[in-house]
């Protein structure tokens, strides 16, 4: 199979796929190595980084996807009808901490938050952006949470390093403090169809 085609044949099946695909899974199914699709991956991604398309291959959660441009959201969001997935803040609370403290257990969480957790916690393990990692090992056994494969598509990071670090957070200037206030008021908002 010659580079063209090669190329051609990945562009389907990244643009047909509903997640992030490996190389190892992308080779094996166009019967190649898996160097030959991580060369022609980047080839796709330098060509669609040169032509400025409405799309970028993005390498996310061990694999890759074509996603949308982010500055193209806004017209994206006017196009579509349904209402985009949307995380309280008691559920990002939740996750933040099995992000930067998995595993974790309930306790852990509601110590830290101070309330209940347990309705947080089962909401995220049905939109599955977190997973049961296993049982502590301590009297009661009790459940260890982590973030799942889901949570890194979510966020659109290839892994948990790309998380940003806690002093990144503690950092806020007055201009990311009003835009997070922006975000939060407009999140508050009844939305209405048009």
């Amino acid at each position: 199979m010659d580079t063209a085609d090669l190329r051609a044949v990945l562009e389907a099946l990244l643009f047909t796929a509903p997640g992030p695909v490996r190389i190892e899974q992308l080779a094996l199914a166009i019967e190649v190595e898996p160097r030959m699709v991580a060369k022609a991956l980047d080839e796709l991604r330098e060509e669609y980084r040169r032509a400025r398309r409405g799309f970028v291959l993005a390498e996310l959660a061990d694999g890759y996807q074509l996603r949308s441009r982010p500055e193209h959201a806004e017209y994206i969001r006017r196009l579509q009808v349904s209402r985009p997935a949307r995380i309280s803040r008691a559920a990002l609370e939740t996750l933040a901490i099995i992000a930067y403290r998995q595993p974790a257990t309930r306790a852990d969480i509601e110590y830290l938050r101070g309330v209940d957790s347990g309705g947080v916690i089962k909401s995220l393990l049905d939109k599955r952006l977190v997973r049961i990692a296993g049982k502590k090992d301590m009297p009661g056994r009790p459940l260890l949470y982590g973030t799942s494969r889901e949570f890194l598509e979510f966020f659109g990071l290839r892994s948990l390093e790309d998380l940003p670090s806690l002093k990144e957070f503690t950092e806020l200037t007055a201009e990311s403090e009003t835009l997070l206030l922006d975000f939060e008021a407009e999140s508050s908002e009844p939305q209405t169809e048009p």
